[in-house]
């Protein structure tokens, strides 16, 4: 009897050791195929199963591919290039039913990048880029997620560097609007149908974003057909930009010293005409100046063939710097002409005219200087004998014309040629005409560019 009572004991517990292990049908718990380390991603995806170089429903209607991007930075703007370059997450949505795999729980699954390799993925390029790459740091920036009823999120973190066609005609006063532009490179509209996911909400952008340039209006998106002469119609998505350039910058740096030579070269005109060192310094430093400007401006410009709204600007004040050089220059040229007719009329003896009818002669005595009789414009002097000559030598005689028909009309001319005889009366009008043409300027510039 003892034996008998061991022996179902060790029965008993044998049958308890294996129901433990294995488990009963009442407490067994359902695990989801999807979340087993047995079996394999790519036997669950049947991944060797399926043709993945063809695109799903081959030869059938188009797949449509959604899109949408989230800006995650506007890194730099290039005038000389004409380009921009941006950093986006960029995510495709699309079914592939050659993907669905059964699940209970209706979970998807996440991969990196090493499944696209194995799965048809849409070819989506960047129109009229120059660079861009992913983002392989740590790993490359790819994720895929899978669903089971087979849809696709496929996203990636891209760095792109685009053409932008700008205008300069306004430069610095413009607004440049960029686009970046998405495109199937080997799919056609019948067999890859792309479009923006959620229309205008498709694109997102950070609130942080910022240039120091530039501010940044608005970001929106379109889409179009593009068509290509030797393969056919393709889908296109655009990504548009409009920036603002900020003009405080370019104020600092090119307009107000712009405006200080040009108001530095109107000092020459309270300089004395004969300080002729220190006037040609002062036209030739500003002159200089303004080339040195105008030089730093299109230094950091590309080379466009039409005048942008700063070359008016520059150019319209070098003008007004050269000409207050040539003003003096003017000035300087008539004021020693002036002084060598003086010369000559003081060496010159003074002819006589005093044949004029109704005229009488006045003796001047007392001592007289050349200057002093060189100042008798419209006197004329009266023969005098070399009698009275010896007997006074102390006088001067000059005839009076008592006439008014005779001196009328060389007065009108005198009166004319006055202002060119007294350059003092040039500087003095310069001090009014260059300020108040350029005043002049400046009203009409700003008023049409802002």
């Amino acid at each position: 009897m003892c034996g008998q009572c061991a022996k179902m004991k060790h029965s008993l517990r044998r049958t308890s050791v294996q129901q433990h292990k294995h488990g009963t049908p009442l407490f067994k718990k359902m695990l989801d195929e999807t979340k087993t380390h047995q079996v394999k991603s790519d036997h669950l995806l049947r991944v060797d199963d399926h043709d993945f170089t063809m695109r799903p429903a081959f030869a059938g209607p188009a797949v449509p591919v959604g899109v949408d991007v989230q800006v995650e930075s506007l890194d730099s703007i290039s005038e000389v290039d004409m380009d921009f370059t941006m950093t986006l997450y960029l995510r495709h949505y699309w079914k592939d039913e050659r993907l669905s795999f059964p699940s209970k729980t209706n979970k998807s699954m996440t991969f990196d990048g090493r499944l696209v390799k194995k799965i048809w993925v849409p070819d989506v390029f960047f129109v009229h880029s120059k660079r861009s790459f992913i983002h392989d740091t740590t790993t490359e920036n790819i994720m895929i997620r899978v669903y089971p009823d087979g849809h696709v999120l496929y996203s990636l973190r891209v760095t792109v560097t685009s053409a932008c066609n700008m205008d300069f005609s306004r430069f610095p006063l413009d607004t440049q609007t960029c686009t970046l532009e998405l495109e199937s490179y080997a799919y056609t509209d019948e067999d890859l149908m792309l479009y923006w996911k959620s229309g205008d909400e498709s694109l997102s952008t950070d609130d942080k974003i910022s240039l120091s340039q530039f501010l940044i209006q608005k970001f929106h998106t379109t889409s179009r057909l593009a068509f290509y002469s030797s393969t056919g119609w393709y889908n296109r998505l655009y990504i548009n930009f409009t920036l603002r350039r900020h003009i405080f910058f370019f104020l600092l740096q090119t307009y107000f010293p712009a405006t200080l030579m040009v108001m530095l070269s109107w000092v020459s005109f309270w300089i004395d005409r004969r300080a002729v060192p220190a006037r040609v310094s002062l036209g030739i430093t500003t002159v200089l100046t303004m080339s040195t400007i105008i030089t730093g401006v299109n230094a950091s410009m590309p080379r466009v063939s039409y005048i942008k709204a700063v070359d008016i600007y520059l150019w319209v004040s070098f003008v007004f710097v050269f000409l207050s050089v040539l003003e003096y220059a003017a000035v300087n040229y008539l004021t020693t002409v002036h002084d060598g007719k003086d010369r000559k009329s003081r060496e010159k003896p003074l002819p006589c005219t005093c044949d004029i009818s109704n005229a009488r002669t006045m003796m001047m005595e007392e001592a007289y200087s050349k200057p002093n009789a060189n100042g008798l414009a419209g006197y004329t002097q009266a023969p005098v004998s070399s009698e009275e000559a010896a007997d006074k030598q102390d006088h001067m005689v000059v005839c009076l014309p008592l006439a008014n028909e005779a001196t009328g009309a060389k007065k009108k001319t005198l009166r004319g040629l006055r202002i060119i005889q007294n350059t003092h009366v040039i500087d003095a009008y310069s001090r009014m005409i260059f300020p108040g043409a350029f005043i002049f300027f400046n009203l009409i510039y700003w008023s049409v560019y802002c």
